[in-house]
This record gives C-alpha cells, structure tokens and sequence, in this order.
C-alpha cells in the first residue's frame, strides 16, 4: 500500500514540475506515473554506476556532480519515454530537477519522518 501512494505521489509531483518549469512536458498523470518510474530506474541503474566511477570528483566538488548525473538521468529518461515525457534541454532538465526536489522536500515536510 506504501508503495502505491509513494507512486501516486511520485507521479503529482512529476506532474506539477511539468507544469511549472517551461519546456518540459508530461502526456496526462498516467505518462507522470510512468515517467516517475523511469527516471527513479534509470537514476538507481545508470545514475548508481555513474556516482560509484565519478566518486573522489564528486567529493571534491562537495556533490556538484552527482546533481549533474541526475540532470543527465533526466535527459536519459526523456530519450527513453519518447514523446510521452519531453525535456528541451540541459538548463529545463536542471531546473525540472531542482522543482522536483524542492516538492518532494516540501511533500516530505508535510508527511513527516515515520521511525
């Protein structure tokens, strides 16, 4: 049950992201779920490796380039979904990245920490 609201969740903040930053683009709510999905894969599979080689340069640029990694996971994922899910570039994949954090941070915020 946990997972399909993280899901759901996943797919509103996808959604209202798209919605905000110009040029990215989201075909309905369903194609958000979807999308929610292949990034997280995407970011888990190719990001994972991608932090494990850049890791002594991404500790001396204090993790610069790990947001650089999911900027390019979001590129990634818009090449895989097709027109389903669009980002123009690398500046709309940074500032899509940065609105979804700050919505999940906030999301996280409002739910609190379960221990």
């Amino acid at each position: 049950m946990r997972f399909i609201i993280s899901l759901l969740l996943t797919g509103l903040v996808i959604a209202v992201a798209s919605f905000i930053v110009p040029g990215a683009h989201v075909d309905g709510f369903g194609w958000a779920i979807i999308t929610g999905l292949v990034i997280g894969l995407v970011n888990a599979v190719v990001g994972g490796i991608l932090r494990l080689f850049t890791f002594p340069l991404n500790w001396l640029t204090f993790g610069l380039v790990s947001f650089i990694i999911t900027v390019l996971m979001i590129m990634l994922s818009d090449s895989v979904m097709g027109s389903k899910f669009d980002v123009d570039g690398f500046w709309t994949a940074a500032l899509f990245a940065i609105v979804v954090a700050v919505i999940e941070m906030f999301l996280g915020r409002l739910a609190g920490t379960k221990e």
